[in-house]
């Protein structure tokens, strides 16, 4: 009877520290899992930004388009890589271009997979940091 009473109290105060650890690893993660995910502002993605002018190229289907790009980085530095290296971007942008056809282009998921394919290929290039996203800013197939 005293060995029951004794095991009784020990599986509870075992379940107690369990209970009490679980929950503060949940509080622990909780305050630190926020700063993490903070987005940047309007104004840090425009430091962290380079515009790439007007592209003009032939694609596959004997269509040619103009296009425009911005291309955000994670930081000061990796945009100033991306700037010195824009003849290097425009050449990939106008590669991929004319393996494309004026069908792969258009609607919404054309495009989406023409600026993760840049993407891409653009983190390729880059040594000092890595392109967060790539964004159409101007588009006119014809």
């Amino acid at each position: 009877m005293k060995n029951n009473k004794l095991l009784m109290i020990m599986v509870m105060m075992i379940v107690a520290i369990t209970l009490v650890g679980a929950i503060a690893l949940v509080v622990v993660m909780k305050f630190t899992g926020e700063e993490g995910t903070k987005e940047p502002t309007i104004d840090e993605v425009l430091e962290a930004s380079v515009d790439i002018p007007q592209v003009t190229a032939n694609l596959a289907s004997d269509n040619y388009i103009r296009i425009s790009f911005k291309i955000q980085t994670e930081s000061k530095k990796a945009k100033e890589e991306l700037e010195k290296r824009d003849f290097q971007v425009k050449n990939l942008i106008i590669q991929e271009l004319a393996e494309m056809n004026a069908e792969d282009i258009q609607g919404k998921e054309g495009q989406i997979k023409l600026q993760e394919d840049l993407k891409n290929k653009i983190n390729g290039l880059m040594q000092e940091g890595k392109i967060i996203k790539v964004y159409i800013t101007e588009s006119l197939l014809q």
